[in-house]
C-alpha cells in the first residue's frame, strides 16, 4: 500500500436510514482508516519526503487558497466519497429529522475535503455518483453539478461547499457558544448526538484531550493548537450568532 498509496482514495457508505449509527459508524472508520494512512505517509517521509509532502499537498487540490473555511477544516489525506444509501427509505423521515441528517453530513464532508451523495436504487443517482469514483479512479472530467435542495438527494463534489452555505449547527434548544468542543467537528458532533443519541453510548463519551497533556508540550505545535482554539470559538460565536437570527426570524 505504501508505494500506492497516492492513488488511492476511500469511499465511506453510510445506511442513512439508521440515524442513531451514523456518526458512531462514520466516526470509527473513519479514525482507523485515517490513522493507518498516517502511519504510511510518515513512514514515507523517512524514505521520501517527496512523496509524503505531494501527498500533503494534495490533499488541499480541492480547496482554493482562498476559500474562507481553509484554517477550519481539516481535509482527509487521501481523497474521500461519503455515500449516503438507502435514500428512498430515508426520503420518506420526518422532515425536521431529515434536516439535521442533510447539514450534518454536509459539514461532515466539508470538514474532510470529501464528496457527498445520496443514493438509492435509482439508476440517475448511481450514475452521478459512479462519476465521482471514475474521476479519482480514471481521472475522468470532474462533475460539476452540484445539489444542496433538502427536498433532494444531496450531490456535492470536493471543494465545492462551505460553512457559509451550510449554516450553523442545528441546535435551538441550547446556546451553541456554551458548548464544550475542540474542533468544529467535535461540535457539531455533541449537537448530532442530542438530536439521535447512538446505540452505544460508550462511542459518544468524553475522551481525555492529549493536547492538554503536558508529558506532549511542543512550542509549535501548542502555538499552531492555541490559534486553532481561537478559531474555533470565533466559529462558535459566529454559528451561535446566526442561529439566533434565523430563530429570530422565524
Amino acid at each position: 500500500m505504501a508505494v500506492n498509496i497516492r492513488t488511492f482514495a476511500i469511499i465511506l457508505v453510510l445506511d442513512l436510514s439508521k440515524p442513531n449509527e451514523l456518526w458512531p459508524t462514520m466516526e470509527s472508520l473513519l479514525q482507523v482508516t485515517r490513522n493507518h494512512v498516517d502511519r504510511i505517509i510518515s513512514k514515507l517521509g523517512q524514505n521520501s519526503s517527496k512523496i509524503a509532502t505531494e501527498i500533503k499537498r494534495k490533499m488541499w487540490n480541492n480547496v482554493p487558497k482562498d476559500h474562507p473555511d481553509r484554517e477550519l477544516i481539516d481535509p482527509f489525506p487521501i481523497p474521500l466519497v461519503i455515500i449516503g444509501s438507502k435514500y428512498d427509505l430515508f426520503h420518506d423521515f420526518d422532515s425536521e429529522m431529515k434536516k439535521i441528517i442533510y447539514k450534518t453530513l454536509r459539514f461532515v464532508a466539508h470538514y474532510y475535503g470529501a464528496s457527498l451523495a445520496f443514493t438509492s436504487k435509482s439508476e440517475a443517482l448511481w450514475l452521478k455518483t459512479r462519476a465521482l469514483i471514475n474521476h479519482l479512479a480514471f481521472g475522468f472530467d470532474r462533475s460539476k453539478s452540484m445539489s444542496v435542495d433538502s427536498s433532494k438527494p444531496l450531490f456535492i463534489p470536493a471543494g465545492m461547499d462551505s460553512l457559509s452555505q451550510i449554516g450553523p449547527p442545528p441546535a435551538a434548544d441550547s446556546d451553541i457558544g456554551k458548548l464544550h468542543a475542540q474542533t468544529p467537528l467535535d461540535l457539531w458532533k455533541k449537537v448530532f448526538g442530542k438530536a439521535f443519541p447512538p446505540k452505544n453510548v460508550g462511542i459518544f463519551k468524553e475522551a481525555r484531550d492529549p493536547a492538554q497533556d503536558p508529558q506532549y508540550a511542543e512550542y509549535e505545535v501548542d502555538a499552531m493548537r492555541s490559534q486553532k482554539n481561537e478559531e474555533l470559538e470565533q466559529y462558535k460565536r459566529n454559528a451561535a450568532k446566526t442561529w439566533k437570527e434565523i430563530e429570530f426570524d422565524s
